[in-house]
């Protein structure tokens, strides 16, 4: 007979050990994105095209990143931060800075190759083609 030495938190061990091996990859990715605020979003589907657009007031085009991969949408970008200090008479200030970024699966009836943004007044706006219908091919049957 062989005896099994039983230890009830070996498992919990385990899993701290995968929880901080984890947290520690997390750290040293350097493309790992948080993000310091979220811009508001709309999404509307039309016949033909789904179109979104994005709160990004004081965000410059320059500074906002899209990229479309795997069939998810991802849009990130920064808001400067503007110097302040209190001789300005500042008491609250409400306005977020810092780094955004959005994500958003697509159904795979989007067109990917056709998305075009454009950016005025602080929304920008991305229209995203679906694409056209396949149409189901008759074929004729010929007598003899």
């Amino acid at each position: 007979m062989t005896l099994t030495r039983y230890e009830p938190w070996s498992l919990l061990s385990q899993l701290q050990k995968e929880l901080e091996r984890n947290f520690e990859a997390v750290q040293n990715d350097s493309s790992a994105v948080t993000a310091e605020w979220a811009p508001a979003v709309d999404i509307k589907e039309e016949e033909s095209r789904y179109v979104l657009q994005a709160d990004l007031p004081g965000v410059k085009p320059e500074d906002i990143d899209i990229t479309m991969e795997n069939g998810v949408l991802t849009i990130k970008g920064e808001r400067d931060t503007e110097a302040r200090t209190e001789k300005e008479g500042y008491k609250r200030v409400e306005r977020t800075h810092g780094t955004f970024y959005r994500r958003f699966t697509l159904p795979d009836t989007v067109d990917a190759e056709g998305i075009s943004a454009s950016s005025k007044d602080g929304v920008l706006e991305l229209v995203i083609p679906k694409k056209a219908a396949v149409q189901p091919k008759k074929i004729t049957v010929s007598g003899s």
